[in-house]
């Protein structure tokens, strides 16, 4: 399961629409690793901190536990929890593998560094053999 959900917070769903922030709460709770990656990238990005001035901010260190890289890959695999960090923290994601994350600008989508980070050139670049079963 990807999400810890309180009771409180599945009837709400039930019912209806659901609070934004109490989504966010949860997942920050449930998937502290991606969440505070996407944290830190965010901060990274709004104080300049961005790999080489290429305005976006990048990880680039694979998780220390599996438990760790699950969390990443369950927060980005999902459209809504995507999306809701996306917006919480005015950023566009890019991803590849099963570490490499990037903090864009919000709107980024169609940026000369938003396509080169996420095209095929990139991604095979990025390929390491210890990276194979990530």
């Amino acid at each position: 399961m990807s999400l810890d959900v309180s009771d409180e917070l599945l009837a709400q769903a039930e019912a209806g629409e659901v609070d934004p922030a109490a989504f966010l709460e949860t997942v920050r709770t449930s998937l502290p690793y991606a969440y505070a990656m996407v944290e830190r990238l965010a901060a990274d990005l709004a104080a300049g901190r961005t790999a080489d001035g290429s305005g976006f901010a990048d990880n680039v260190i694979p998780p220390a536990t599996e438990a760790e890289r699950g969390q990443l890959l369950r927060a980005l695999a999902s459209n809504s929890i995507r999306a809701g960090l996306e917006s919480h923290f005015g950023v566009c994601l890019a991803f590849q593998n099963c570490h490499r994350l990037a903090a864009f600008p919000a709107g980024a989508e169609r940026s000369a560094q938003y396509r080169r980070f996420t095209s095929e050139r990139a991604q095979l670049l990025n390929q390491s053999p210890l990276l194979r079963d990530c």
